[in-house]
């Protein structure tokens, strides 16, 4: 990394640990000098998938070493609202393995993605997953499980199908910037509908429908939405992608138009004519 983004913002700045093609620990190593907290991406959970108690103990100390903190992104592979029992069994059990195994961390938040895979969208097959989901995460909760410690990340269907579960059990929201951005949703209208529930923003670049992208692949209007949000928040917020040119271009994107927007807000009215100057 050519320099480090430690402390530089109010919120704590974090990326994924599949930055460089190796595993959890080589990761952090590179990582940690450099930003505030790792999102540690627990995607799937078959067997050999999640990482060993002994990999846990290693990113319990890097934490201390390097004064990161981290982030849990639960296995997406699992499925809340399935018509299946078993399928539904199996996501709790899943949520619960993963939990106790990634708690010597003491991770801010675990991200959890509720995901609607019904090719219809009528009324009736909504209604039906959201009352398995509703009863599948109840469950969940009767084990003893802190319903804060989790933030429920908005996918491709309106977050308002799930939202009466969010505040039901008091769960925390992940917001996912790019996924709203894909999905032509209003970014800042979302924020200010659940500015004090989000616990951890992912953000990443968005284009012609793929996301996961570098920052610079967004729009100047989207760039001034997020500017604005970012100005309101103090939390975690997660660079989301995949590789090091992804990583370090997206950091730098981020330290400039953030640098521009501190210029703006500096500028008195009067002097906004001339603002060109400044950039």
């Amino acid at each position: 990394m050519p320099k480090p983004y430690k402390g530089i913002f109010p919120f704590k700045i974090g990326t994924t640990s599949f930055i460089y093609q190796d595993g959890y620990v080589p990761n952090v190593k590179m990582l940690g000098p450099y930003i505030d907290e790792i999102e540690l991406l627990l995607f799937e959970s078959k067997p050999g998938s999640l990482p060993k108690k002994n990999e846990i103990n290693q990113l319990s100390l890097l934490s201390k070493e390097f004064d990161i903190t981290y982030n849990i992104h639960l296995p997406t592979d699992i499925f809340f609202g399935d018509k299946d029992p078993s399928v539904r069994q199996h996501a709790v059990e899943t949520i619960l393995h993963v939990l106790e195994l990634t708690s010597p961390l003491s991770p801010l938040t675990c991200t959890l993605h509720i995901s609607y895979d019904e090719l219809s969208v009528e009324k009736d097959n909504i209604l039906q997953w959201q009352e398995l989901i509703y009863q599948t995460i109840k469950q969940l909760i009767n084990f003893g499980v802190d319903a804060e410690v989790i933030s429920i990340e908005n996918l491709n269907y309106p977050f308002e199908w799930i939202e009466d579960v969010v505040r039901a059990f008091n769960f925390k929201i992940c917001m996912d910037i790019g996924h709203l951005v894909v999905s032509d949703r209003n970014i800042k209208a979302f924020f200010n509908s659940y500015a004090t529930k989000i616990s951890i923003i992912h953000l990443h670049g968005a284009k012609n429908g793929l996301d996961h992208l570098s920052l610079e692949r967004l729009s100047k209007e989207r760039v001034g939405q997020i500017m604005e949000i970012l100005k309101k928040f103090t939390k975690v917020v997660s660079i989301e992608v995949f590789s090091y040119d992804a990583l370090v271009t997206s950091l730098e994107f981020l330290e400039k138009c953030w640098g521009k927007n501190e210029l703006i807000e500096q500028v008195p009215q009067a002097g906004f004519a001339n603002l060109h100057k400044l950039s």
